[in-house]
Order: C-alpha cells, then structure tokens, then sequence
C-alpha cells in the first residue's frame, strides 16, 4: 500500500478530480491503479475567498513497489504503514486474580476493552449509572435543577466525554497507531465511517451513547464484568502494594492490580488517596469564562461565501494571547453550534462547560475563554490545594447566579467596560437551568480578568466580531482538567503504591477523550504485563 499526501483540490472537486489527481501524483495509468480511499481530509482556510480540500490517500497499485521505486525523490510518496493493532500479550488459562478498573470514561473504557480482548476479564467500576439513566439524570438537572451528584455530567458510564463535543483529535505523541485502534472501536460501535479521515472528527453527545452501550456490551462479551452506582470509597494498601478495594455499599474486592481512571472531578476519590498516602501532587490548570457568539457570524468570518458548506460544517476557532502581565489566555474546548451546559457534580456550585451534537446545528458557537494557573496561585498549599481552589469560584458562582443553579453572565461590551448587564442582546444565552446578568468581575482572581479583558479584545484583530457587545460570557469554567498529578513510573503504576495504575485525565495523564483513550490502551497493557509476570 502506497501513502500519498498534500493533494489539494478545490472545494467543489468531484470524484473523477480526485481520481486523477492520484494517478497524476504516481505518474501512473489508470489500467495500474487497482483501488484507493482517503486516510485523512482537511482543509486549508487561510483565505476565505479560495478554501482547498487537502488529502491524504492510500493507494494499491499493480505494483506499489515499483511505483514507490519511481517516485524516490518525492517525500509526498511513501509506503503506508502498517497500522493494525498488536496486542502485548494474552491472559494466561490458570489467572489467578482478575483486575479492576475504576471509572467507565474513555480512559476506562479502554483500559477494561484492552484487557478484555487479551483474556484478562476485568471487573469495572463506576460510581454512576449506566448511559440511558445517566442521560436522564443529567438533562433532569438541566430542566428542573435536581442534582444527582452520583449521576450527572462528570460520573456515570461515557465519563464527562459523554456531553461534550465528542472530539476525536489530539496532539499526543502516537507510534504506535493507539488511536487508530480508538477510532477503529468508535467506528465498530457505530460511529460514522468519515471519523478515520476528517482531520478534525467529533460525534456528540447522542452518537456516543448509543456506541458506549456497545463497547459495554462487548466487554461482557469477553468476559469482563461492569458495575455501576459502586463508588469506591477505601482502597487496601499493603506495604505499598495494593491488595484490594472497598465500595461505598460495603463490598470488598480483592486485587493487586487496580486501574485508576477516574476523570478529572472525582475529588472525593482524591482526597481518599491522599489520606492513604498515594503520592500526588497539585497541578496546574485554567479557570475563566464561556463565551457565546453566534455560529453564523462566526461562519461567515472564517468561511465567507463558502459558510454552510456542508464538507466545511459549523467553522471552528483556536486562539491564544500572552498578556502583558505574564498570563497566557486561550480558547479550548470549542464547540461549534453547541450549547453552554451546567456541569457541576456538587451540590451548591456552578461550572460551565460546552457541549455539540453530531449536527452541530445549534445557533450559537461556544468555547472556553480561560487563563492558565499553577500551584503557585493556589490561596491554600499542598497537593489538593487546586480542588480548594475550584470549590471557592464554584461556589461563588453558584451565589452571584442566585443560589439556584443558574448560571451569572454578562455581556462582552459590559464586562469591558466594567460594568453590570441587565438585557442579553443579540447572543441568546444556551445555559440551561438559566442565566442571571450580572457583573462578575468579583468571581475571578484580579489577575485573570485583568488578562481576559486584555484578550478578548486581540482576539477581535483575528475573528472580527468576537468582542461584539451582544457576545455572551457565562460563567464559571474550572473543570479544564484536573487539578491533581498522581505520578506514576515507566511501569505506569504509582511512584509509591504497587499495583495501582493511575490513567486518564483525573491522574493528570490525558486531556479529552482521544487522549484519554490512547493512555487507556497503554495503561492495559503494562497492567497485563505485570500480571503475567506476577503469575
């Protein structure tokens, strides 16, 4: 199979276009090309007026050696590689002790899928409700302000993945193809075949809940048991060695070998392992606002006359500013024509973050607009300082909305202008429970609205209209990663606790549901290693 990249068309091409640009790449005749399909399409819109579809093909031809042979010297030629899935290892016949896996978010999906199809059988533990009902607890808050805090957009089955963009792209270093197998699985369990090519793919919320219940079911499958509602609330350490665990109901569950991948806002969990001396430290995250435009206005900037084309979809942005006091503020997790969701998993806090169906078909545009921190902002010291640090602008959140849920917000033009919103104006707010306008300068540390009000303004020189008065800020956004790093050797289990692996976002190990996936897998393999070397 012969890998070839850079082919450029134009938006428009059709398919005989795009037949000939192979064959004119390879100097090849049409009666020596025998197939080809697409690896990758992006697109370069640098110029709005002329947006091209680039690709990355793999071609078979009569004879891919000799072609290869004849385009030597072009480096947009190559073999491809070979990037099927090799397992490490099998689980021996005689296994003595099955591995648990705590939490059932990609990272644990993964990790328990993994040592599932190697014949480990894991038992799995989530301290949320299987999809469907998670669903409804979740949108039951949104509507009616009922909060399960076991049940909600941070715990059940999917992890917090589940209601957000379901973007399937990161920038993790990756030899070894993981995340090819990820989207592989994803496509399996019923994703759309165009997320192994588009260079920037994403489900959405309801695509992933139908594929999470097949992945489920494939690893009982295999084997491998799934419990939900079964918070662990100790875990057994023998002279550093794991041995077992205890839920929340009682039950006691005996291994030394037990994955940690719990998500990023499992801080009881946290403090759980703190106070049983598994080495953590504090870790650096952002804290900031959503902001809220309209897609369409965002289209017609970044596309022009292409806006609405339905290979170019909702257009997206990614946009980075250092301040002048030191501070970097940047967008994250972008949501194009998505919604502003309440996602707070304890009671009397409010958290914001951004979530898009498939369609990304809803009217507004949403991301993230936060400023980065470390321990060394943190009021308090020690590694659970940052969760201390989420309470207090949660909660205070939670207060300035009005102490039922809702959501305080303002307008762009006023928070520039330092003064309170009594009206939205073009921007209709997307938050559900609701919105209270208000003037939120008192939520955040001086320093971050300082830069953020530095920033927002430089990021209208990049997306004309983005300082627009009428753009919504909602806030408060702290869950953009955890706040706590569990460290772990080359081994992938804890520095000082045999036998638990720490993985995923909540370890300080992923950031969003590719990455997550990805360290899954290898976190799946080291624990089936050091199984069958214990065995």
């Amino acid at each position: 199979m012969i890998r070839i990249t850079n082919v450029k068309l134009p938006l428009d091409h059709n398919e005989a276009q795009l037949r000939k640009a192979v064959l004119s790449m390879l100097f090849i005749k049409e009666d020596q090309l025998v197939d080809f399909t697409i690896f990758r399409r992006g697109f370069d819109a640098r110029s709005k007026h002329k947006i091209d579809l680039l690709y990355t093909i793999d071609v078979s031809t009569d004879n891919d050696e000799a072609v290869i042979k004849d385009n030597y010297d072009n480096p947009d030629v190559r073999l491809a590689p070979d990037m099927t899935y090799q397992y490490v290892t099998q689980a021996p016949e005689d296994l003595a002790e099955r591995p648990v896996v705590i939490g059932f978010g990609p990272c644990g999906i993964f990790v328990g899928l993994v040592l599932a199809e190697m014949g480990y059988k894991p038992i799995i533990l989530d301290r949320g409700k299987e999809v469907r009902e998670r669903t409804k607890d979740t949108f039951g808050f949104w509507r009616n302000r009922t909060l399960n805090t076991e049940s909600n957009v941070q715990f059940g089955e999917g992890g917090a993945g589940t209601f957000s963009d379901g973007k399937l792209w990161t920038q993790v270093k990756d030899k070894k193809h993981y995340g090819r197998k990820v989207l592989n699985d994803f496509v399996a369990a019923g994703a759309p075949d165009e997320i192994l090519y588009v260079s920037k793919p994403h489900i959405g919320t309801f695509k992933l809940v139908g594929m999470v219940e097949k992945m489920r079911a494939k690893i009982i499958e295999l084997g491998g048991e799934i419990r939900f509602s079964a918070r662990v609330d100790d875990l057994h350490i023998e002279d550093g060695q794991v041995t077992g665990l205890t839920l929340s109901d009682g039950q006691q569950i005996k291994s030394k070998h037990i994955a940690l991948a719990t998500g990023h806002s499992a801080r009881d969990t946290f403090e759980m392992l703190y106070a049983k001396g598994v080495y953590m430290e504090a870790k650096s995250f952002s804290i900031g606002f959503r902001i809220e435009h309209n897609q369409s206005a965002i289209d017609e900037v970044l596309f022009g006359k292409n806006s609405g084309n339905p290979i170019l979809g909702a257009a997206d942005y990614k946009l980075v500013h250092h301040c002048k006091n030191g501070r970097s503020v940047y967008s994250f997790c972008m949501c194009p024509g998505g919604t502003v969701v309440a996602a707070t998993s304890e009671e009397h806090r409010v958290v914001t973050n951004g979530m898009s169906q498939y369609s990304r078909n809803e009217r507004n545009a949403n991301s993230a607009i936060v400023v980065g921190i470390d321990p060394s902002d943190y009021p308090d010291k020690g590694p659970l300082a940052g969760i201390e640090l989420q309470r207090q602008l949660e909660s205070a959140a939670y207060v300035l909305g009005g102490e039922n849920y809702d959501a305080p917000a303002q307008l762009v033009g006023d928070y520039l202008a330092g003064k309170s919103s009594s009206q939205v104006g073009k921007v209709e707010p997307s938050y559900k429970p609701g919105i209270k306008l208000t003037d939120m300068t008192d939520i955040l540390p001086a320093y971050c609205l300082e830069a953020i009000r530095e920033a927002i303004p430089a990021f209208n020189k990049k997306i004309r209209g983005f300082a627009m008065r009428d753009a919504l800020l909602t806030g408060v956004e702290t869950r953009t990663s955890s706040p706590v790093s569990i460290k772990r050797g080359a081994d992938y289990q804890s520095i000082n606790t045999k036998g638990l692996y720490p993985a995923g976002e909540g370890a300080g190990y992923a950031g969003g549901i590719m990455s997550a996936a990805i360290d899954g897998i290898r976190v799946a393999e080291a624990m089936a290693l050091a199984i069958n070397k214990a065995d």
